[in-house]
Order: structure tokens, then sequence, then C-alpha cells
């Protein structure tokens, strides 16, 4: 062997051991931190978004010792509040009125006064009353003034406030004193002395206009568990309309099908042997009916959605921005979350986007049941959207945002990560195309939407407010329910009323609608309604006139007044219904913008009943009308507690006033029937029960914006498809190698309840 080959083999050697020692030293080597950029979209907003802003801890701070020292009557905490004191209920923020607003963000306008809005409950007056005050300016407060008069055409009787904390309280209290009334029976049904049960209140209460008797339903209550699926056949009806606690009385006592005047009543009944008696074992936490413990271990973990660049949104205050979409977002505390200024590609589309209400109303032959028509703002729609799981309510890597309410105390409570934006990759092509035909080439835009997610816990229900924004321009508006359902106690014909999911458990039916208000601006303040279906002309063939032929057209309208525009619930409506600006397209129609619903409603109360008046938003399940500052929402929180003289009577918007090249509202109603079955224990799922509704450009551009899009995808036969070059998705193997920074978990949504 000479020493040429020899120098080649050591050279050989030296390679592959020099490759080995890499392998090693990289064996077992995670890949690289992911690298955030910033979003290339810039931020120049200025703060403007403020003007909607809803209100720091500090400032209600400032409204609350503003009001202590200037309204000259005793106020007590309403924490601890009894009816007969005045407190301050809720203070939230006072949005100027729209022209002001718009003068400011368009033209030359002063930044209008910064202004809080607080409900105060006078019960220690000879009159007593519900009264709102506008409080300003903000951050220091140096007037207030009366606009319960403005708002609602008189003074707002006391009976019609919402039920507070304390209140359900000392309800609480009156029960338990009242059970322990009846121990034999007690003993014999429910294995209980009645401490260990657990009341569900009903809406609303009584029958007429100042009643304020409120059936209440007990359960078995079981630590770690929703009690909602376990009625023991007791409800008691008590009447709390007194302003004196001590004058409170329980009115009626419901058992199995039987009513009786007092629990004694039925004590004594049970020990004359009158009482048709089920015997419930209290449960056992391990085996409780719709325990959501975990039946198994953890398995492997799912698909992780991440972003390897970092996030392609930005946030600035209370405004998110993404690949050309501009959105200013808030909670109020009691209809919840609430869009404003909606731009895209710095065109605004929408004024106002926002929840107005959700209603759950109830059949069952048990008291509490058939009675109960839930109007969840009354509760707190925004005020009840706690902390959400990082993870699972929404992905890991969300931006998650705080939000502050001052409600039914004096101190400033907030509900931290409790609204979650994040970029959603639907993994489906926003639009795609394979040609196989003349030429071979690919074309796509994988659907990215940015997400705005909020969840509300309201009893035993969980709603998932959504508002997505996609790249074709359209805006998406989804609800989804899930939770516990509700339940009576199972006797007699309970399943006319629903299905049998427990031994004694009846899942009872049930209606969700929600309403929401959307103040559209399209191309403008000054828009139309025009409406376009389809028809079917018979013709004869212009090149064979012996036959004839069924031919499509397109029928237009454009509807001139608001009865025309109010489309009664579940009755067929136009398919395509658009707001249409005063400017053509390139292309000579209207620039509009098509309102899309998705849903299936149940039945609306019927017009006779003597509250309907008071969810007469429900009718439709569309209206428009034109804008008025005074019809600012389609109900009030007042309308619980006095759904017979309702306080907002959103019929009365509708009076038939000209909807031609005016600023208008529509207001959209989704919903569904829900009958539960077995499958709705543990909980109610999101798959099947979303509704909601779509916002898309309907000739608004000249072709779909998405085309500028820099995420699209486009490469022919005669490309190299694998080359980063060529198409993008082939970069990724590169640009996404690299391991997301998670924060660690953390929760603290019980810390404030």
């Amino acid at each position: 062997m000479n020493v040429k080959t020899v120098l080649i083999l050591l050279l050989l050697a030296l390679a592959t051991i020099f490759a080995l020692v890499c392998v090693l030293l990289t064996r077992g080597r995670g890949p690289s931190t992911c690298q955030h950029q910033r979003p290339a979209q810039e931020d120049t907003d200025d703060g403007q978004s403020l003007v909607f802003a809803d209100l720091t801890p500090e400032e209600m701070v400032q409204v609350v010792r503003y009001l202590r020292a200037n309204l000259g009557v005793p106020l007590v905490d309403a924490s601890r509040a009894k009816p007969s004191d005045n407190c301050i209920a809720s203070v939230d923020v006072q949005v100027p009125g729209k022209a002001e607003v718009l003068r400011f963000l368009d033209g030359a306008g002063a930044r209008p006064p910064r202004e809080a809005l607080a409900v105060l409950y006078f019960g220690n007056q000879p009159d007593p009353n519900v009264t709102e005050y506008v409080v300003g300016p903000l951050p220091t407060p140096a007037y207030h003034r009366d606009v319960t008069v403005q708002k609602y055409g008189g003074k707002v009787p006391y009976h019609r406030r919402p039920v507070t904390g304390k209140e359900y309280v000392d309800i609480n209290t009156l029960i338990q004193r009242e059970l322990r009334k009846a121990p034999r029976f007690l003993a014999e049904c429910c294995e209980s002395d009645g401490t260990n049960l657990a009341i569900l209140t009903t809406a609303p209460r009584g029958f007429k206009s100042g009643d304020r008797a409120t059936w209440f339903v007990l359960f078995h209550g079981v630590a770690g568990t929703g009690y909602y699926l376990s009625p023991v056949g007791l409800e008691v009806l008590v009447e709390h309309g007194d302003l004196h606690v001590s004058r409170w009385w329980l009115r009626r006592v419901f058992y199995n099908g039987q009513y009786f005047a007092s629990t004694e009543d039925l004590e004594d009944a049970f020990l004359a042997d009158l009482v048709e008696v089920v015997r419930i074992e209290k449960p056992r936490a391990e085996a409780v009916l719709g325990s959501m413990r975990p039946r198994h271990p953890p398995g492997s973990p799912g698909p992780l959605q991440y972003e390897p660049q970092g996030p392609r949104y930005s946030i600035r205050d209370n405004r998110v921005t993404f690949q050309g979409w501009s959105i200013t977002f808030g909670v109020n505390p009691n209809s919840g979350p609430r869009l404003f200024d909606i731009r895209y590609r710095g065109e605004r589309i929408a004024y106002e986007l926002s929840l107005q209400e959700a209603l759950a109303l109830y059949g069952s032959n048990c008291p509490g049941g058939m009675s109960t028509r839930y109007l969840d703002g009354s509760f707190g729609i925004g005020r009840f959207a706690y902390e959400l799981v990082r993870g699972l309510d929404c992905p890991y890597a969300a931006t998650y945002v705080d939000r502050h309410y001052l409600a039914e105390s004096e101190t400033p409570k907030t509900n931290q990560n409790s609204l979650c934006i994040f970029e959603h990759d639907a993994a489906l092509p926003l639009r795609r195309h394979f040609s196989d035909l003349q030429s071979l080439y690919y074309g796509g835009l994988r659907k990215n939407t940015l997400v705005i997610r909020t969840i509300s816990t309201l009893i035993n229900y969980d709603y998932v407010w959504d508002f997505m924004f996609h790249g074709s321009g359209a805006v998406e508006v989804r609800v989804h329910a899930t939770g516990y359902i509700s339940s009576s106690f199972l006797y007699g014909r309970g399943t006319d009323y629903g299905n049998r999911v427990g031994l004694h458990t009846l899942g009872t039916m049930h209606i969700h609608h929600i309403h929401y208000k959307v103040d559209l601006d399209v191309d403008g303040q000054l828009n139309s309604l025009e409406t376009q279906d389809m028809g079917y002309e018979l013709v004869k063939d212009p090149w064979s006139m012996q036959n004839t032929i069924e031919r499509p057209y397109l029928h237009r309208k454009r509807l001139e007044r608001e009865d025309e525009a109010a489309f009664p619930l579940n009755t067929p409506m136009p398919r395509y219904l658009s707001f249409a600006g005063p400017k053509p397209n390139k292309w000579g129609h209207p620039r509009s913008y098509r309102i899309q619903i998705a849903s299936f409603a149940g039945e609306h109360l019927p017009v006779s009943s003597s509250m309907e008046r008071s969810i007469s938003w429900g009718r439709y399940q569309l209206a428009v009308t034109r804008r008025k500052e005074e019809e600012p929402t389609s109900t009030s929180i007042y309308n619980q507690n006095d759904p017979w003289t309702p306080t907002v009577t959103f019929a009365d918007f509708i009076d038939n006033e000209t909807i031609t090249n005016e600023d208008l509202v529509a207001w959209i109603s989704v919903g569904f029937l829900h009958v539960p079955h077995a499958e709705d224990v543990p909980n109610t799922v999101t798959v099947g029960n979303g509704v909601g509704f779509f916002l898309r450009p309907y000739n608004y551009f000249d072709e779909d914006p998405s085309v500028d899009s820099p995420d699209s995808v486009y490469f022919s036969s005669e490309q190299d498809a694998g080359a980063c070059g060529a198409n993008p998705l082939a970069c990724l193997p590169h640009t996404a190698a690299c391991a997301p920074h998670l924060p660690p978990f953390r929760y603290g949504g019980f810390l404030n309840i």
C-alpha cells in the first residue's frame, strides 16, 4: 500500500469521525426557540380608540368618590345594602354620541369628554326608585346629571331593579329557616336537613307589574360538580318585594306535583301520609350525575397552534389591527362584548357591533321550570365572563386581556384574562383552484381569521361569544352554548316538556334566542336596504322556438320603509339582503355589505303573552331601523323583573320611517330550540349548538380583496413547487422549524367569585 493510498484512507477516516461527532453533538437537541418579529402593519391610531374604552379601575374609584361626596344622601356599599338602603349598583363608561365621536375620529372635532354612567338604587327615600347619572369629566369628575327621564320617559320604579347578591343571601336565609319546619319530610325525601341543598333562582318574579315573588328550585348540592342535574322535587315561592327583609315570607311550596301553603303544611301532610315521597339519596361525589372529573389519565397532547415568528396582529390599548383590519373592542358588564369603529383597509365597515341580550325560555310541569324566562343581560353577561383557560377556551398562545367592572360593590373587580385574541388557522382553504385544463397550475389561500372571544357563565350555561374577521373582508359573528342544562324533577307527564336524563331528572326543553345590534356604515353613514332573490321564468328557447326553458332570473328590490324591513322570525326572507352605499364599484353596482344569518331559532313567545313586549325584539330575525341616539339598545336590565311594563320596548322602534339614504341599524336575532337528551350530560356540547351571522362584502370591492394577501400560494407545472422562492409553503420547514415559547400555565379564575 503506497503512501498516497494511506493518506486518502486517513482523510476519509477523519471525515467519518467528524460527521459522527456532529451527529452525536446534535442528537437530542431540540429546535431553536421561535424568534418573534414585529407585525408589518403599524398602528397609527394615536389613542383615538380610547374614546370607546371601558373604564379603568382608577376611573371607577373616582366616580364612586365623587358620588359619595356630591349626592347629599347616605350611601351603603351595595355588597351589604338592604332594599331599604341607597347604594351604587354599577358604574360603566358612557359612550359619547355617534356624531360627536365621528367628528373627532374623521374630522377636526375635539375629543369628546370622557364620562361614566352610574346606576343607583334609592331605597331610603319616600319614593324608592332607580336613577341613572352621567358623571364627568373623567378622570376628575366635576358634574353629574340625571338622565333617567331622558332615557326612559320617566323614573324607573324600584321593583324593576335586578336582584343583588345580598338579596339572594337574605332569601337563602329565609328558605333555610322555613326548611327547618319540615325536618322529618326532608330526612325522608332527601336525606337532608336542608343546609346542603342548593337553590336556583327563576325569573321573572310574578304575573304583573310590581310583583317580586320568585320560585326557587332546590337541588342536592355536591362539591365539585354542577347541582343542576340533581333536583329533589321541592320548590318554594318567596315573596321578597317589601323593603324590609323581616317582612319577606314563603308564599307557596311545591313537591312532586302537589302544592302546599307552607313548609309546616308540607310536614303535616307528610306525617298524615298524604304526600307521595320519592326518596332521593344524597349523591356521592364519585358517582353524581353530571360529574366532569376525568375518567382516564391524560393521553398524549393534541395538535398545538403557534406562531413561528410571533403574532401577526397588533394590540394597542383597546384596539387590534390585523392584515387590513382595525377593531376597537370592549365589554359591557350587562350586555357583554361590544365592538366599535370596525375598519377594513382604512374604511369604516361598522360603527358598532354589539351583543344586546340572551334569552332562555323554558318549559316544564314544575312551577320553577315553566315560569323561567331568563334575560341574561339583567344578570350580567359581561360581568360573569371569567378568566379563560389557556389552551382550552382559547389557543394556548393567544393574547389574553383583563376586563374590569364595578357592580354591586364600591370596589372595582377584575376578571383577568377574560377576553382573548388570536389568529386562527381554520384548516380550510379560503379559496383555491387546481387547474387540469389548458394549463396546469394551483392557486389558493389559507383561511386564517382574527378571532376576538369571551365566554360568559350565566348560572348553568356557558356562552362562547366569537367575532371573526376574514381575509375576504367578511365579518363572522357566532355564539356557541355549552355548560349544564337546567332540569326539573321528573314526575307525571314530564316528558311532554323534555327528555329523561337521570333517574329522577327531566332535561327541560327551552329556547336560546340571542340579539345583536349592527350599526353598519357602508361607504359612509347614509345607506339603503336592497334585497335580491331568485325566481323562474318560462321562456321559449331563442335558438329553438318550439321548445321552452325555465330560466332563473334575479329579482331586485329596494326597501323604502321600516315596516318592509322587519322580517318575522322563522318566515322566509330574501336570500340576499344588503346595506348599500351611495356610490358604485368599478362595475356599476352599489358598494354593499350583505347580511347572511345562520340560525335555527325556536318559536317566539306568542304576542298575546302579557310579557311578550319585553322581548319583542324576538319577533324578528332581522329588523332594520333608522339609527337614533334615543334607541341605543333593544332591551334593558329592568325588563327582567317587570316584563309586563317593559322599560324598553323594541317593537316601538319600528314605526315605518323611511330607510332610504339614512343612517341605519340592523337588529339581528339568532337562536335554537334545545330539547335536552342523554348526551347533554354532563354538559351540552358546542357541536351543532352554534348560531350566528355574516357581514359579507357584496360588490363593495372590485374583486376579492384577499388577492393582496401575502399568504397567497401559486405555482404551475413549469415551476419547482418545492422551491421556497416559488411557493411560500415550501419555506415552512425552515421558517417554522422552531419551538414555541409557551408561558407557564396559571389560572386565577376562582379568586374573584
